[in-house]
This record gives C-alpha cells, sequence and structure tokens, in this order.
C-alpha cells in the first residue's frame, strides 16, 4: 500500500495505491450503482410509480453499503493494519470518527 500527501489534479488529501484486484471489485460496484441511479432518474423522467422508484432507491442504498462495507473492510486489513504497525496509533481515531459518521 502506498499514500502519497498528494496527487496532482485530485482534491484528495491522501492516496492509496489499491492491488487490481481490490480496484476492479469496488469499481464494478460504483458502476453498476451508477447505472441504478441512472434508471431512477428514467423511472422519474418516465413518470413511473413513486413505490416502484423508492424501491430502486433502496436497491441503491443496499448496494451503497455493500461498497461501504467492502472498502470499509479493505481500509482496516491495509491502511490501519500498516499505520499501526508503523507507529502511527492516531489511525485508529480516524477509524473511529469515520465509523461514527457511516453510522448517522
Amino acid at each position: 500500500m502506498k499514500l502519497e500527501e498528494e496527487k496532482e489534479g485530485c482534491e484528495c488529501k491522501k492516496h492509496k495505491h489499491r492491488e487490481e484486484k481490490e480496484y476492479k471489485d469496488l469499481i464494478t460496484r460504483l458502476n453498476r450503482i451508477e447505472g441504478q441511479v441512472r434508471g431512477i432518474k428514467g423511472m422519474v423522467e418516465n413518470e413511473c410509480y413513486c413505490v416502484e422508484i423508492l424501491t430502486q432507491v433502496l436497491a441503491v442504498q443496499s448496494a451503497l453499503n455493500g461498497f461501504n462495507k467492502k472498502l470499509l473492510e479493505n481500509h482496516i486489513k491495509t491502511c490501519v493494519v500498516d499505520d499501526i504497525k508503523a507507529g502511527n496509533e492516531e489511525v485508529v481515531e480516524e477509524l473511529l470518527n469515520t465509523l461514527q459518521k457511516i453510522m448517522k
């Protein structure tokens, strides 16, 4: 895992190199979610029944929750573990703060 403080052309404060498998899995999930959101937009444009749209919104929320779980799992197994091994225990506080935000 490689973290960089600044990367040109990106608004991120830190960066992480992801292994090919992890990267592909996350991108596949995001592409699926993006397609679902476009589908919901089409449903609104086509004046679909509210309950049908709400059902699809719930599916997107579930997919986003799945994405968050996978990303959080990867983060803990790589970033957090590596930082703790390197003596940076501040990462634990960062993780706790992140979990608080996710659980709202």
